[in-house]
């Protein structure tokens, strides 16, 4: 179709359509009478408009708004089955899959575990398959697939960076066998900076526009939002602030080598264990060794849970050793963390992954005067609200998004 030209009726009409259809999205099912009223227009030109979408396949009848007085109203919805998309979360341990509908309800996922000597092109083509099958589609279906790996893919040179610890990802031509083995636009991103991107969509972020999450499970990352939008930097290694060198621990050397970094180093999970020690707390049962693997993506297991179960504990009776084990822990967090508010100044730093959330109010209320000491400006810090695979939300939520700016726009 033509462009519209901007003041015809073609362009009003695009502008309607999108305008009843981001309603729909945000409310759920509206009669003929509340869209007509909440976008302004009269009742014939919402009925005109609502049986176009419906030819369209983008709204579908719902049933009547009964139990009001007076005549029943038809409702209309939002065509759920309009468009798919996929969204796919990469660790060393397992790629997670899911299919979300174009209302974002997930519709199917599966969890592959990751096999020794397994490519990468085939871990994401089996798990992807059997996600869109338990959603009763084919791959086909899918409008659009964003992938999530630690790291980040360098634009210039299109390998993996950051990330040595994911095998089989650092092919120079893993990007164009992935291209080539999948039948939708494929896009790639960070999985911290995917947790920012449900935050900013669903959660804590919503509504700010500059605002930093800060992550800490295997390892310390960061995602930073300016002006809305994330930044990448420009290889893409912006928030891996596990590397940044910090006050209160050794310089380390050749990071990309090690794996850390000083940050890491001084305030990453392997830490936690140590403080804990030192205050005389007990270790819980299946305790993680002190020489376990660590490092900015150091890979899942007992070291994150044991950090997890220390946190829960100190934030659940917050007294005596376990108060003194979360200022700690609060004090060489907000070393980290005010170089990044100096530098970027945010309105809101979100608090997420499972290591930081474990700690609750009571580390976020230290954390929050420890950096009101440390930083020149005093951001506010709040919990991240998306608890459930936040990594793998994003990556569902950076896929509508997309689609929904070419599904909504009807006049294509």
């Amino acid at each position: 179709m033509p462009a519209a030209t901007p003041g015809t009726p073609s362009l009003l009409r695009a502008m309607n359509d999108r305008a009843a259809l981001e309603l729909l999205l945000a409310h759920g099912p509206l009669s003929r009478t509340r869209i007509g009223h909440l976008t302004g227009l009269s009742k014939p030109t919402a009925s005109q408009l609502l049986a176009r979408l419906e030819d369209a396949g983008l709204v579908v009848a719902t049933g009547t708004d009964g139990g009001r007085p007076g005549p029943s109203a038809q409702l209309y919805a939002l065509n759920p089955r309009a468009a798919h998309v996929g969204g796919l979360d990469v660790t060393p341990e397992r790629v997670l899959a899911a299919v979300a509908d174009l209302t974002g309800a997930v519709v199917g996922s599966f969890e592959l575990p990751y096999t020794e000597g397994a490519g990468a092109v085939d871990q994401v083509t089996e798990a992807l398959g059997e996600a869109v099958k338990a959603a009763g589609l084919q791959r086909s279906d899918l409008h659009r697939l964003v992938i999530a790996t630690p790291g980040a893919f360098d634009p210039q040179t299109g390998r993996l960076r950051y990330a040595s610890h994911l095998p089989g990802w650092h092919s120079p031509t893993l990007l164009d066998e992935l291209a080539a083995a999948l039948p939708m636009p494929v896009e790639y991103e960070n999985d911290v900076n995917l947790a920012a991107i449900a935050e900013q969509r669903l959660g804590a972020a919503r509504g700010h526009e500059d605002f930093v999450l800060l992550w800490n499970e295997e390892g310390l990352g960061a995602a930073l939002v300016l002006g809305g939008r994330l930044h990448r930097g420009w290889t893409g290694g912006a928030g891996e602030v596990g590397f940044l060198p910090v006050p209160g621990h050794p310089l380390v050397r050749q990071v990309t080598r090690a794996n850390t970094g000083g940050y890491q180093e001084l305030a990453g999970v392997q830490v936690l264990p140590r403080l804990a020690a030192e205050l005389g707390i007990e270790a819980t049962p299946g305790a993680t060794p002190p020489d376990a693997p660590h490092g900015p993506h150091a890979p899942h297991g007992p070291l994150v849970a044991e950090a997890v179960a220390l946190l829960r504990r100190a934030a659940a009776e917050p007294e005596g050793p376990y108060l003194r084990f979360l200022q700690s822990y609060a004090t060489v967090l907000a070393t980290g963390l005010a170089s990044l508010v100096a530098v970027l100044d945010p309105e809101v730093v979100v608090l997420s992954g499972a290591v930081i959330t474990a700690g609750g109010d009571p580390l976020r209320a230290l954390l929050e005067a420890e950096l009101g000491e440390l930083a020149p400006a005093r951001p506010r810090l709040v919990a991240g609200q998306v608890r459930e695979r936040p990594v793998l939300r994003g990556a569902l939520e950076s896929a509508l998004a997309a689609t929904r700016e070419e599904v909504f726009d009807t006049s294509r």
